[in-house]
């Protein structure tokens, strides 16, 4: 390196205009509109171009595809990055800041509301929960947010308005939040501290500082974009999976079966839905369409939304997850507290809107 090099000065990159920022994100939000509003015309359009007879149980499966597949993912798009742009006032450090210290009851229903603006996924469970307990948030306390996390998240209620109405969302999001907040409470007043792994009853690691500098309106846009990579990259293999079953439910599984399976006049069908959920694996967004497909078909709506809980809230490979920090006899009593509410909010939602 010679000496003129060496006395040349480094440019500076240029910080981000906001404004262009700004601009370019309500653009993408028209855009988002205008190609939504056109998703009708395309799938009638797309379909009518298949060699399909018109009356066959293939139409109706490919018709149903064909609209929902679009309409999915982009609804899903839309909300990730809003909601990645409002989970960037959120992390990992101040969760636990806002958690520790809380009462039962009141630390219950805080840690539940929390989960659903902060969606993280069952494979956060343990560094989260070693976290919290490290952080000295109660047992139950954080039961309830690791409830609430997946089951609640926003994907699940954006979906979830946009496809079966705000009073099915509404509805989810209050039973959904019983849910976590009494199993939670009823798991912290069994005080089952001595049930957890013994290395993590042995953490004793302090709670982190919270970074004191704040984001700009660009740093939360790229958060809102990266969720977008992150999530949409990492499930849209499951929302097309997802749809594809939804697509075979609609065209070809008959009504009456379906309706003497998850009918609201079969008793054991609220326990069947969560028994027959528990093993699957999905995620809310995957989940959607195949609720909205048994919905269409006049399945009732508490067992439904018993066999969505069971798949997003009990799935084995989340137990096999948390056996890593949580003994078998523990895991046993969370999985029994959990499909008890379950089987409560499905059989009260079917007396409700039986009636």
């Amino acid at each position: 390196m010679n000496a003129d090099t060496a006395l040349t000065p480094i440019p500076k990159s240029k910080s981000p205009n906001p404004l262009l920022w700004s601009a370019g994100a309500v653009a993408f939000v028209i855009a988002w509109f205008v190609v939504y509003g056109w998703l009708v015309p395309f799938s009638e359009w797309a379909v009518a171009i298949l060699p399909l007879d018109a009356k066959s149980h293939a139409y109706e499966a490919a018709k149903f595809f064909l609209y929902d597949t679009p309409k999915v993912l982009m609804l899903l798009t839309l909300v990730v990055f809003v909601m990645g742009m409002v989970r960037s006032f959120f992390s990992p450090e101040r969760t636990r800041a806002l958690l520790a210290g809380r009462r039962e009851g009141v630390g219950n229903i805080a840690a539940a509301s929390l989960g659903v603006f902060t969606p993280f996924c069952s494979c956060s469970a343990i560094p989260l929960f070693v976290g919290f307990v490290s952080a000295g948030v109660p047992l139950g306390v954080t039961f309830s947010f690791l409830i609430a996390a997946p089951m609640i998240n926003e994907v699940a209620l954006g979906l979830l308005f946009a496809l079966a109405g705000w009073k099915v969302a509404l509805t989810y999001l209050v039973f959904g939040l019983s849910v976590a907040t009494l199993s939670g409470w009823v798991i912290g007043r069994m005080h089952l501290e001595g049930w957890l792994e013994e290395w993590v009853r042995n953490v004793r690691a302090g709670v982190a500082d919270l970074p004191l500098t704040s984001l700009t309106i660009v740093d939360r846009i790229k958060a809102g974009i990266e969720a977008v990579k992150d999530i949409v990259g990492r499930v849209w293999i499951w929302i097309i999976a997802g749809i594809a079953a939804g697509a075979f439910i609609h065209g070809y599984v008959p009504a009456d079966l379906l309706a003497s399976i998850m009918g609201r006049d079969s008793w054991w069908s609220v326990p069947a839905a969560v028994v027959l959920g528990v093993p699957m694996y999905s995620n809310a967004a995957g989940i959607i369409p195949v609720v909205e497909a048994l919905l269409g078909k006049g399945a009732a709506l508490g067992t439904v939304l018993a066999f969505m809980m069971s798949v997003i809230a009990l799935s084995l490979p989340e137990m096999i997850i948390l056996r890593k920090v949580l003994s078998l006899k523990l895991i046993a009593v969370f999985a029994g507290v959990v499909a008890t509410g379950i089987l409560s909010v499905g059989f009260l939602f079917n007396l409700i809107f039986s009636s």
